[in-house]
């Protein structure tokens, strides 16, 4: 008897590039151990708030003193939803006119506005425009729902900084596509990039005059590390992009500057009435997210301000001297190898490519560091996983995808443990490029 066929998505799916040595590190039986940088599951305290009230969930007075979760409203709790206006307001942004819903993690709210913003509009195909190298997840979920995305594609220099395409360049793809929405990630997943104010409002402009969606994922708001004020879609005036008001969608989430990966509670934030409702509509159907997250989340909403912004700058330095660490010893112990400016958020990305043998793919070295190479360290048997960046590109037309030499690494071990990627990492390629 033959099993039921699997559909065509299923059956052509493969896991996440950012969790796919994790994958196969879990297959090994030997005794080494893993320093995993693939993925951002930070593993720092939560914030002291949050920390607060996970601590008291059952004590009289909570919601929970009884034993009884209910469900929430769609929209989410007040408390919750104000806790991320509020959040925004911190870094000196006017959340007058902005309508919030809590969401499962920021992944649900990405699937939010590819459902509502981009398929058929007529017997037109409209489709998502991301900035490759773009977050896997986006992509990942337009082909779960049925919708397209086009790309535009940043270059590495060798520098390590990644540049737009011209102003013209992108005007040329949007009018060969017509994208009904722009993904931007000001403080960049996966590349570590700072989008300053000039470059955002830039692209908020190309928006308005090709009446497209901006929708500015903004996980790591705060996560920089160059003297500059926060930039924000929500710091965008009227007077810098006329027509702005009305198109703007923001991704907030409990996970990254707040320490809060497995609360799972995000937010979608819109200063479109008419968008917020339909969402929420929308969602319905997945009746509201977990409520004990929410509540948990929710403290942040009678924050200070300056109690915020004291927790920005310790995040802060505590991402900072990471970076700067990993950026120069990486590039002492391995000359020649290519590493992104560490500006923003909690990734970096190393380009082998002026270092490696013809033929090199990062994606077989992820495998082989996971499956069996490692690294004796201290007396400890170590390898190193990282996520192979070619999946975080869309290349069309047959083009060489940059992302074959490339691999990111996230700042989410210990700071004793970071300090071991770079030797780690070195140690690991000899070993590769002289099996190879």
């Amino acid at each position: 008897m033959t099993a039921p066929r699997l559909s065509d998505h299923f059956a052509d799916r493969q896991p996440s590039v950012i969790r796919m040595a994790q994958i196969e590190f879990a297959k090994r039986q030997d005794d080494t151990r893993d320093l995993n940088v693939a993925i951002g599951n930070v593993s720092l305290p939560m914030h002291p708030a949050l920390q607060k009230r996970l601590g008291r969930l059952a004590e009289t007075g909570t919601p929970f003193s009884e034993g009884v979760v209910k469900y929430t409203a769609t929209v989410g709790l007040p408390e919750t939803n104000a806790a991320f206006l509020n959040i925004i307001a911190s870094s000196g942004c006017e959340t007058g006119g902005l309508h919030c819903q809590v969401t499962d993690g920021g992944s649900q709210g990405m699937e939010l506005v590819i459902v509502g913003c981009c398929g058929p509009a007529g017997s037109q195909e409209r489709p998502l425009l991301l900035i490759d190298a773009a977050y896997t997840n986006y992509t990942a979920f337009a082909e779960r729902l049925g919708r397209h995305t086009v790309s535009i594609t940043r270059d590495l220099d060798t520098d390590g900084r990644f540049s737009l395409p011209s102003r013209d360049e992108i005007t040329a793809t949007i009018r060969r596509h017509q994208p009904a929405a722009m993904v931007v990630i000001p403080y960049d997943n996966p590349t570590g990039q700072l989008y300053d104010r000039e470059s955002l409002v830039e692209l908020a402009q190309l928006c308005v005059a090709h009446d497209m969606w901006l929708i500015s994922d903004e996980a790591y708001r705060e996560l920089h590390y160059t003297d500059t004020a926060p930039v924000s879609v929500w710091s965008l005036t009227e007077a810098e992009v006329p027509g702005i008001t009305g198109r703007r969608i923001s991704i907030e989430t409990s996970s990254k500057v707040w320490n809060a990966c497995g609360l799972r509670i995000g937010g979608l934030v819109t200063d479109s009435a008419d968008f917020h409702a339909r969402a929420v509509a929308e969602n319905t159907a997945s009746l509201c997210s977990n409520t004990i997250g929410q509540y948990i989340f929710g403290a942040l909403a009678d924050e200070s301000h300056s109690d915020l912004q004291a927790w920005y700058e310790q995040q802060r330095t505590y991402y900072r001297g990471m970076l700067q660490d990993f950026t120069s010893r990486m590039r002492d112990l391995l000359p020649g190898i290519i590493v992104s400016r560490p500006d923003a958020s909690i990734y970096s990305v190393v380009d082998m490519r002026e270092i490696a043998p013809a033929g090199f793919d990062a994606l077989d070295f992820v495998l082989f560091c996971a499956r069996e190479g490692r690294v004796e360290i201290n007396g400890e048997n170590l390898t190193l996983l990282t996520a192979p960046m070619a999946g975080f590109y869309k290349m069309e037309n047959g083009a060489p995808n940059p992302g074959r030499t490339q691999m990111r690494i996230a700042y989410v071990e210990s700071p004793a443990r970071m300090k071991l990627v770079p030797e780690l990492l070195a140690g690991l390629f000899a070993e590769y490029i002289a099996r190879n």
